[in-house]
């Protein structure tokens, strides 16, 4: 089975990088995020006439959104993250979660907040959902389900994850707090995929607009957390860089996983 993950940063306008992506690597299941557009404008007719089923999350206003794209069969188990009991949480409208269940396994794609913006209560937003993720994916686990969490983290997790020199230690993808909740999700159980494979490697999957990509200073940011089923199954990820390169792109790369039946 292959998975992907790829922030498109609009769906619309990435349509044919994604149909080139589709058709370059076939991966069964494919988890976007940033759509910018409303569920309905998403445009799902140009993936289905290629073999994929489509569900897409859209949001108002030209904001978040994510969608999964299966050439396998898939059963859509959620579409919001759900909130915790205590302390009451404002409802939250943002479209970043989707989970599905496919051959055997829970998969769920996110779009984590940045963090950056918003202020303080911007901050607390994405420490918020990052601690309400984390109660899915326990209960998921405590349940020997299966599980892989894919999508745009918004997080460094070590230095090796950015490019010397490239993040204030102020920024929202590197403060302590940020790492802390995503080793709260590995401490779970879950392994980060790619540092299975590659431990040391400065493997980057978003380049900013302008000379990043070229001088390769970028971030790891898009993730997949295995559980300990899943990860035994891992056997490559590959970052698409050829899709960073083509003209017009996203600033993210697909992220390819390879499991073996």
């Amino acid at each position: 089975m292959r998975l992907c993950t790829f922030n498109v940063n609009s769906a619309r306008k990435r349509a044919p990088h994604l149909a080139r992506l589709l058709r370059r690597h076939e991966p069964d299941l494919v988890f976007l995020q940033e759509l910018k557009c409303r569920t309905e404008e998403f445009p799902a007719a140009e993936f289905e006439a290629m073999g994929y089923r489509v569900r897409a999350v859209g949001q108002p206003g030209g904001r978040n959104g994510v969608a999964v794209l299966g050439r396998i069969d898939f059963e859509v188990v959620g579409e919001e993250l759900p909130e915790l009991p205590e302390p009451p949480e404002a409802a939250d409208d943002h479209a970043r979660f989707i989970e599905i269940r496919a051959a055997g396994l829970n998969a769920v794609g996110i779009y984590l907040p940045n963090g950056n913006s918003g202020g303080a209560a911007g901050y607390r937003y994405k420490l918020r959902w990052m601690e309400r993720l984390r109660a899915v994916a326990a209960e998921r686990l405590d349940s020997f389900t299966p599980l892989a969490i894919l999508g745009d983290f918004n997080v460094c997790p070590t230095d090796e994850d950015f490019a010397p020199g490239g993040m204030s230690p102020t920024d929202a993808l590197v403060r302590p707090e940020s790492r802390a909740a995503f080793r709260g999700l590995t401490n779970l159980g879950l392994t980060d995929a790619m540092r299975a494979l590659h431990p040391r490697e400065r493997l980057y999957t978003y380049w900013d607009y302008g000379p990043a990509f070229e001088q390769n200073r970028g971030l790891r940011i898009d993730h997949a957390l295995l559980s300990a089923e899943l990860a035994e199954r891992l056997t490559a990820c590959h970052v698409d860089q050829e899709a960073r390169s083509e003209e017009s792109p996203s600033d993210h790369a697909p992220v390819l996983f390879d499991l073996r039946d």
